[in-house]
């Protein structure tokens, strides 16, 4: 068999672009603001993870072009030999306090992260213990390791709780999920996990990739919400949210970071990050300090259309993030209801399987704190015009 057969059978990209209904990889020419240019139309974003609307704020672009002036646009090598730089450090060490933990240590992308600390965590003796609807990097991190993983239905903790007692005492535990779910935009319910973890000597990792900057009075994340910062081991985090770069961090003890910064493949191997993309989130961090003004405004959005996109009969599912879904059915409909929303306007993404199950594809919505009623509104005209069109409300 030809190790490239598979790629002449895949059929799904083909009937999706012979329909006129491809909406993958757009080309965007403006910067990720509430309204963004597409082939020269100006289209209302709402699909992005710009929660802050921090991408795009003018401190954060200086900090970003001092340190491009500064050091140049790389590092030329892996944090382990010579890519470390006084910036790197200088973020770690401002994240480690902003997050009120022992260390952090920072990753090329946010992917890496899950991967790198994943798979050199999990030895043979050990077991993780995932989400069903956990992010793919979890997923592949664990398979990386040697461990077993299991996986418990979502947000299900009896079925958590039966696959922890059958695991053997002698095997090391650890329970991986999401803070917020990226595609359903609902959070992990923390405080049973943390009941769980304890009788059965877990450890808990959290990632928080959709949370930090959005949840917690501080924006601290998922963890700071439910006033339970002491009872996560590991918290992950990426800068391509929030934090208006790209990159990841973990943060935890720091016996436990030190040895992922020694032992992760994914960290050691790796280019470290442009030093312009550490001096936006040491930036951005500040500014979240300083203005937490921006999650009010940003949680105010998510009621709004929470509430209004429900009132007009859309399917919003358990979301209780800026992350807002409606459920459409078939894949082709959700390709559809994307083109025509974009026609109309709204740029939103498609979710299909297998990022969902069969008949449950979604479009996914995300909003910033820099959206304003005017978009919203308008936004909402264009989303009740297509879901009566196509028949999904």
């Amino acid at each position: 068999m030809d190790v490239f057969q598979k790629c002449e059978e895949y059929s799904l990209v083909r009937e999706v672009r012979a329909a006129g209904v491809y909406t993958y990889y757009r080309r965007i020419s403006s910067a990720q603001d509430p309204v963004v240019s597409i082939d020269g139309q100006k289209v209302i974003m709402l699909g992005s993870n710009n929660y802050l609307g921090l991408t795009t704020h003018p401190e954060v672009k200086r900090a970003a072009s001092a340190a491009l002036a500064r050091y140049g646009t790389g590092c030329a090598g892996s944090r382990l030999l010579n890519g470390t730089l006084d910036v790197h450090v200088e973020l770690e060490e401002r994240l480690a306090h902003f997050m009120k933990r022992e260390a952090v240590l920072s990753f090329s992308t946010g992917y890496q992260v899950n991967l790198g600390v994943l798979s050199c965590l999990l030895g043979r003796h050990d077991i993780a213990f995932l989400d069903n609807l956990d992010h793919a990097s979890i997923i592949d991190g664990a398979r990386l390791g040697f461990g077993k993983s299991f996986k418990f239905k979502h947000n299900d903790m009896a079925d958590l709780e039966g696959k922890l007692e059958r695991a053997p005492s002698s095997h090391g535990k650890l329970i991986v999920v999401d803070g917020v779910f990226s595609m359903e935009g609902d959070v992990a319910d923390l405080p049973a996990l943390v009941k769980l973890r304890e009788p059965h000597g877990a450890r808990l990792m959290v990632d928080d990739a959709h949370g930090i900057g959005v949840f917690g009075e501080n924006g601290r994340g998922i963890a700071e919400h439910f006033g339970l910062e002491d009872q996560v081991d590991l918290l992950m985090g990426t800068f391509s949210k929030s934090l208006a770069a790209i990159g990841g961090f973990i943060c935890g003890d720091e016996s436990v970071i030190d040895y992922i910064r020694h032992n992760s493949r994914a960290q050691i191997f790796s280019a470290a990050p442009p030093p312009a993309s550490a001096a936006a989130v040491i930036k951005a961090i500040e500014i979240i300090e300083r203005e937490p003004e921006r999650r009010k405004r940003l949680w105010e959005t998510t009621d709004y259309m929470k509430h209004e996109l429900e009132g007009l009969g859309f399917d919003t599912g358990d979301s209780a993030s800026p992350v807002i879904p409606m459920l459409v059915g078939d894949d082709l409909t959700a390709f559809t209801m994307v083109s025509r929303l974009q026609e109309e306007g709204v740029f939103t993404n498609p979710i299909i399987t297998p990022a969902v199950p069969a008949g449950r594809a979604m479009i996914r919505t995300s909003y910033m704190a820099t959206h304003t009623r005017e978009h919203l509104d308008r936004s909402l005209e264009a989303l009740s015009k297509v879901g009566r069109e196509l028949g999904v409300i």
